[in-house]
């Protein structure tokens, strides 16, 4: 996917082949589309910012997938692996972790598809002071009869974490217009694109969001 939103640096940057943009402290997109959360192991420690293909992955978190090749797979359960265990990875966590792929646009140019790739401490825990990761942003969006696919949402880096770390915030409904094209970019070539890769399929692309139907924050 030549087209990625990357970390780096405590920065956020968007990637458009080898031209990177200006370094930001947080960035306002519109989450089209989402791959559901999936495990990957590398043989090296992960880098999003280079693109490189897992040795073991699994597409529903609790087996290999059957294309990985005999000699790559870790075991054949994510429940029993030795890449699952607390210690095996990098800081005492697992050598194994979790992962999700979103599909986003940026809201000054609404047809053109990034790759959010966003780690374990985005997805899971419990936000404060409205800061949420993602499950926790996506759960109140749907109490409010709302989803990402009609909201512009801010990703912004939690500036007291010692690794990248994102959180999610609702800043307006999209308009009319906004919304149509938000429509079509949610099944586009494009977005599949990006929560695939060429070297593996993660997962049925579908959106795993409820419809929106209207949305009002209030800021204060």
């Amino acid at each position: 996917m030549r087209r990625r939103i990357a970390l780096r640096g405590g920065e956020i940057r968007t990637i458009d082949g080898d031209v990177a943009s200006q370094a930001k402290d947080s960035i306002d997109v519109v989450i089209v589309n989402a791959a559901p959360v999936a495990r990957y192991y590398y043989s090296e420690s992960f880098d999003p910012n280079v693109a490189k293909a897992p040795i073991c992955w699994s597409g529903d978190t609790q087996r290999p997938s059957p294309d990985i090749p005999d000699d790559q797979k870790q075991s054949s359960r994510c429940m029993d692996c030795p890449q699952n265990v607390r210690g095996s990875g990098s800081f005492g966590g697992r050598a194994c972790r979790f992962s999700q792929r979103l599909a986003v646009t940026l809201t000054e140019d609404p047809s053109v598809v990034y790759r959010l790739q966003i780690p374990a401490t985005s997805i899971y825990g419990r936000g404060s002071n409205g800061n949420m990761p993602l499950q926790e942003y996506v759960k109140f969006l749907s109490a409010r009869g709302s989803n990402t696919t009609g909201i512009v949402t801010r990703v912004y880096l939690d500036e007291e974490s010692a690794v990248p770390k994102l959180f999610f915030k609702p800043i307006r409904s999209l308009n009319e217009e906004e919304l149509d094209v938000a429509d079509q970019m949610i099944s586009h070539s494009d977005t599949v694109a990006a929560i695939q890769t060429d070297e593996y399929t993660v997962a049925q692309v579908t959106s795993p969001f409820d419809e929106v139907d209207g949305f009002e924050f209030d800021a204060n």
